[in-house]
């Protein structure tokens, strides 16, 4: 027998086979056929390791959107995954911001309130991009990466198993439906070697399955470790962002307009201070707004008295016409109020010079 007589008759038996299934599968289907039922045990293993699947995709997928939110960008990174490149880097959001506000501080000058505010701020909005990055980097090693493998390996062999085990089912029924027709002793005897024999593969390939599915088991106690490696690296992300925006606003602490009320609202009434997560109760006790309110309580009775206090400049201020007096930062001038002065504005001396000057300028001094 050469090759090519070995093929057709190979080709011919795999479609004499895929034929017994199909008709197996549709007089299942229609009822005119019994069909050999899986034992609890392996259907409970099969449910769960499809809910398992599941339930993996949809954490993992929502996961990816968390992390990048842009979906242009995750196409991106999908793309040169599978290209195996390395996607070009660029700039966050919380990166992209911070440049802007550091370029218009240095745009509006460093020496000005709003302009030195505007750099620190997107300083700590780069430090919070960077922490983003580290996040992601580190979100994508400890938890997608394991969560994937398991879609793309072990429930790739599952499936491929289960697939398996299903033709060997319909096999075996193929071959107790034969049995059943045989009317003649030597073909009774040809069909209960058949069903012997598909009997055996059936419960092989069943034991196969069985074991993979029961590493389901295992695979639960892997991703709960990688859940916990996911809610330390938020934690630390958190921890970080919280600590930026802490330190920052204790730089913004010397600026009392950070705490004073705007324009549409009377100097002696304090902003509400945000409240913070209870599990940050503890650190919130150092947050400047203690000192703040000292600040704005000085202020106000500055306002309402006729006395006058002594007052640090904070930043550089040009007058901008004759009523008001220029502020070199650092210097040490006397503050009054007099009455009908808008609420953003105190009286200033220095020497034999005086005019108004904002109070968000200021510092009292004790």
């Amino acid at each position: 027998m050469n090759i090519m007589d070995f093929n057709v008759k190979k080709l011919a038996a795999d479609a004499g086979t895929f034929l017994s299934r199909a008709v197996q599968f549709t007089e299942e289907k229609l009822g005119q056929a019994e069909k050999t039922e899986l034992d609890a045990h392996l259907e409970n293993l099969l449910s769960k390791a499809e809910c398992t699947k599941l339930w993996t995709e949809k954490i993992m997928k929502q996961t990816e959107v968390l992390l990048q939110p842009n979906p242009n960008a995750r196409i991106e990174e999908f793309v040169y995954e599978k290209l195996d490149r390395k996607a070009p880097s660029r700039m966050n959001n919380p990166e992209l911001l911070g440049q802007y506000m550091i370029d218009a501080g240095n745009e509006f000058g460093p020496g000005t309130a709003y302009g030195n505010a505007l750099i620190k701020c997107g300083e700590t909005q780069k430090r919070i991009g960077t922490a983003d990055r580290e996040l992601i980097q580190t979100s994508a090693i400890n938890f997608l990466t394991p969560l994937r493998n398991f879609i793309e390996g072990d429930y790739k062999t599952i499936t491929k198993e289960r697939k398996l085990l299903q033709n060997k089912r319909l096999d075996l029924d193929a071959a107790k439906t034969r049995l059943k027709k045989a009317k003649v002793a030597e073909a009774r005897a040809a069909s209960e070697q058949e069903v012997r024999i598909t009997q055996s593969e059936f419960d092989r390939q069943a034991e196969i399955t069985r074991l993979l599915l029961e590493g389901i088991s295992s695979t639960h106690a892997h991703h709960l470790r990688c859940l916990n490696d996911f809610v330390e690296a938020q934690m630390t992300y958190y921890a970080q962002c919280y600590q930026y925006m802490l330190d920052l606003q204790k730089q913004l602490g010397s600026f009392p307009s950070t705490f004073l009320s705007n324009n549409n609202q009377s100097s002696t009434t304090p902003v509400q201070s945000v409240s913070t997560p209870s599990v940050l109760a503890s650190a919130s006790a150092s947050l400047p707004s203690v000192s703040n309110s000292i600040v704005t309580s000085g202020l106000s009775e500055l306002k309402s008295s006729s006395g006058s206090r002594k007052a640090r400049v904070l930043y550089d201020y040009d007058a901008a016409n004759s009523s008001e007096l220029s502020l070199l930062a650092d210097e040490v001038i006397t503050v009054y109020s007099i009455p009908g002065m808008d609420s953003d504005w105190l009286m200033g001396e220095r020497g034999n010079q005086k005019g108004k000057v904002p109070i968000t300028y200021l510092e009292l001094l004790n």
